[in-house]
């Protein structure tokens, strides 16, 4: 059976995040075959193109942790309807300088929660037309909108409620299946 590493990005500084406890429960509903390593975004600088010549250390950390990934998992907050800047910050410097862009053909799934009904839709949909220009192979379906309800995640990513727990358990499993599927067609390089 293979293997497949993911590099996975918590939108959020915030070190009471509810995405970063939605990434431990995910990684705990996850499949077998899917190894994890979150991309630190906390330590970047403004993106600029004045750095395109003369990438920083860690502009150039970024862009190896995600070629040291075959895949990666966006789990993102919802600022203001739309995604956080330091996440958008992290997606500039790894599809820069141009031609040189870290998530061309890779394959790329997108969730997020936030106590609202609506569970981060507006952000997702924000992100994916990013991923879409930095030409990601992203999973369309199923779409994952998750209300988060402190009685359900615990800190440690336990999911208590069994529907919640099944649905994030499918969505992974959908996840590892199109990540097989792009890598088969398009293997990293």
């Amino acid at each position: 059976m293979s293997t497949y590493q993911v590099g996975y990005f918590v939108g959020s500084l915030s070190s009471t995040s509810i995405n970063r406890t939605l990434s431990k429960a995910l990684m705990r509903l996850a499949p077998d075959d899917l190894e994890f390593t979150e991309i630190p975004i906390k330590d970047l600088p403004h993106y600029s193109p004045d750095f395109d010549s003369d990438y920083p250390p860690e502009g150039l950390a970024l862009k190896q942790a995600i070629a040291d990934s075959q895949a990666v998992l966006f789990v993102t907050p919802e600022y203001n309807r739309s995604i956080p800047g330091v996440l958008k910050n992290a997606i500039d410097w790894a599809s820069r300088p141009w031609g040189q862009n870290s998530f061309d053909h890779v394959p790329a799934g997108v969730i997020g929660a936030s106590p609202g009904g609506i569970g981060t839709a507006v952000a997702q949909q924000g992100l994916r037309g990013v991923l879409s220009f930095c030409n990601a192979r992203q999973m369309t379906s199923p779409e994952a909108y998750i209300q988060f309800k402190p009685d359900v995640f615990s800190d440690d990513g336990e999911v208590s409620d069994p529907e919640t727990a099944d649905f994030l358990r499918t969505y992974m499993q959908e996840f590892r299946d199109h990540v097989e599927r792009v890598l088969t067609v398009l293997p990293r390089r």
